[in-house]
């Protein structure tokens, strides 16, 4: 005869089961990201900018890194979510072969850490190939009276076509924060690539590309 032994059932109160699930349900999470930065070939004396954003609980802490050490340069600016949901990397200007590197994105909370890494190429004037992104028309500074619609124009040509990215204080547009819209216009014959930003409020824009 096969006899198993299995643990006695014990009875559990109702109150007991829910003081459990309480408890996992308020555990803490890990940092996962929701955003990571991308590799980036800029100019030259232009400007390189590094998004990053993460989740959990708690919100996690975000650290950018250079060859493994916390980045500390006066041409290094670190701008940070209003929400603490992440940060924006500024390099300013970029600086041939000083630069090139493997930069980290370090999230970090009591329940664990995650690391996200991007590579930066710096290119001379002379260095540029053949269909690199050009800024035809920059966005120009305005004046414009409180409630009314102020619209931005950018415009840039490549091959392959550019993408552009809007920029507020230095951190990436959100239209759903800031009630704005963005429209995306291109000419097929000259491969002429513009962006429009159009938003009810004057604030001061920094494009880039």
């Amino acid at each position: 005869m096969h006899v198993s032994n299995y643990p006695a059932m014990l009875p559990v109160s109702p109150g007991l089961l829910l003081l459990s699930f309480l408890f996992l349900a308020d555990a803490d999470s890990p940092p996962r990201f929701t955003r990571t930065p991308q590799n980036q070939t800029g100019v030259q004396g232009g400007v390189a900018s590094f998004v990053c954003q993460a989740a959990g609980d708690p919100q996690p802490k975000i650290v950018w890194n250079k060859k493994g050490k916390k980045v500390t340069n006066q041409r290094f600016e670190v701008i940070e979510f209003d929400d603490g949901s992440g940060s924006v990397l500024r390099i300013q200007p970029l600086r041939t072969p000083r630069d090139e590197a493997i930069y980290e994105c370090h999230a970090s909370n009591s329940a664990g850490e995650l690391t996200a890494t991007t590579r930066l190429s710096v290119l001379r004037e002379d260095q540029l190939p053949s269909g690199f992104p050009t800024i035809d028309m920059g966005p120009q500074l305005k004046v414009v009276e409180r409630s009314r619609t102020a619209t931005m124009l950018c415009a840039a040509s490549g091959n392959p076509d550019p993408d552009i990215t809007w920029f507020k204080d230095f951190l990436p547009v959100n239209t759903t924060d800031n009630h704005g819209r963005i429209k995306q216009l291109r000419s097929g014959n000259h491969g002429f690539y513009s962006s429009f930003f159009l938003l009810p409020l004057n604030p001061r824009f920094h494009f880039y590309l």
